[in-house]
């Protein structure tokens, strides 16, 4: 057969997805996922919750169903997520929003993501500024649509990017700075003035600012920062969010984006070609749950943040060096006491669910190939497990001393 032409191949180019041969790979998280069925693992790759969340949204889901919303809801979201999303801006971080608007309700955070790269980026000209190791949806979504990715570093332990290098990367060419802040895969929570030197930067150079918040409820030590909410950043600034991390509700996948209207406006003329619209049932559940009492905010992030403590604790009893997260499912531990000569993480985390029953990440999963040796030893697990779950992975990666 022919080779198969389109954008496929640039975009599994840009996600690193390409094999020996110009075939699709599949992902990191396959592989290891794959590894972990076959071998009996604990699976501490894989970001998603082993508990369902909470009653009152998930009661509301089925509400819904058995009431009739099963068919297409509007195109910008059905009314009473729109409005709660509005609501929760406010209640939280003061912002105010029209919901006929300023709010788009997406395919989770990963479709909104998807429409606003593709919306705003215009040639190959255009360049996103990103955090590096990143969401290898970034990498993939810049390669489709074409710009240019540069990155700007994140170094263990801290995880704070280099202003210098920052004020570097940042352009007159840069369309879009992405920032994931709670950051995956690090955990890391940006300082103010981080935050504030990618305003001053957007501002100077005409870029926008698209946010990655989707962690933005299980951050552990200070209250999340919204960069919306910087002087002069909300004019320039889109939010993503989304339901899933908040509500253990992965598999829902219901998401937004939040801005300007005329921003909004530019993102929902390619969404609307992307899936249309989705989740009807399961928009107006998420709307019940983003009016849950503030005691169930606080309670999801000391909840995450006790096992973040349980999971480091194991991690260092076992001989890792752990970074401590400040947000996030995640934990990044460096793994070189254990790499043999010439061995890097991504060769451990194949042999660790033989060698000790549990599954992880390599952070070079989430690096561009020309940073990718700075993260080399690096190895992320996921907290967002049951407590007995996260007890016996530490139990077992003890064994490895």
């Amino acid at each position: 057969m022919r080779e198969i032409p389109g954008a496929w191949r640039r975009t599994a180019a840009g996600a690193g997805l390409l094999g020996p041969a110009g075939e699709p790979a599949p992902t990191i998280f396959a592989e290891m996922t794959a590894l972990a069925t076959r071998t009996g693992a604990i699976n501490l790759g894989q970001g998603f919750p082993d508990e369902d969340g909470p009653d009152e949204v998930r009661d509301a889901a089925i509400a819904a169903i058995r009431g009739g919303a099963n068919q297409y809801a509007p195109g910008r979201g059905v009314p009473v997520l729109l409005q709660a999303i509005a609501a929760h801006q406010e209640r939280f971080y003061g912002l105010e929003l029209d919901p006929d608007r300023d709010i788009l309700v997406t395919a989770g955070a990963t479709e909104a993501l998807a429409a606003t790269i593709l919306a705003l980026t215009a040639s190959p000209d255009d360049e996103i500024v990103v955090f590096e190791p990143l969401y290898d949806a970034y990498a993939a979504l810049a390669a489709l649509s074409g710009a240019r990715l540069r990155t700007v570093p994140l170094r263990f332990p801290d995880f704070q990017p280099d202003l210098d290098e920052l004020a570097r990367a940042v352009t007159d060419q840069t369309r879009l700075i992405l920032v994931n802040d709670p950051h995956n895969p690090t955990g890391a929570v940006f300082t103010a003035e981080v935050r504030a030197e990618i305003v001053r930067l957007a501002e100077r150079h005409g870029a926008i600012i698209v946010t990655d918040e989707v962690y933005e409820h299980l951050v552990f030590d200070a209250p999340h920062v919204p960069i919306s909410t910087l002087p002069g950043a909300a004019a320039r600034t889109l939010t993503i969010s989304s339901a899933g991390k908040t509500f253990s509700t992965t598999g829902w996948k219901i998401g937004w984006v939040s801005g300007p209207a005329a921003l909004v406006d530019a993102v929902l003329a390619v969404k609307q070609f992307l899936t249309y619209v989705n989740g009807t049932p399961f928009q107006s559940a998420v709307a019940v749950g983003l009016a849950l009492p503030d005691a169930f905010f606080a309670g999801i992030a000391d909840t995450l943040a006790a096992k973040r403590d349980l999971l480091g604790e194991g991690l260092r009893a076992a001989g890792f060096s752990v970074s401590t997260p400040a947000g996030s499912y995640f934990t990044i531990t460096d793994a070189g006491p254990f790499l043999a000569a010439g061995q890097d993480a991504a060769e451990f985390c194949r042999v660790l669910p033989e060698r000790a029953g549990v599954v992880g990440i390599p952070v070079t999963a989430f690096a561009s190939p020309e940073h990718r040796s700075e993260y080399a030893g690096l190895v992320r697990f996921a907290a967002c497990k049951r407590v007995d779950v996260i007890a016996e992975a530490s139990a077992r990666l003890r064994g490895l001393a």
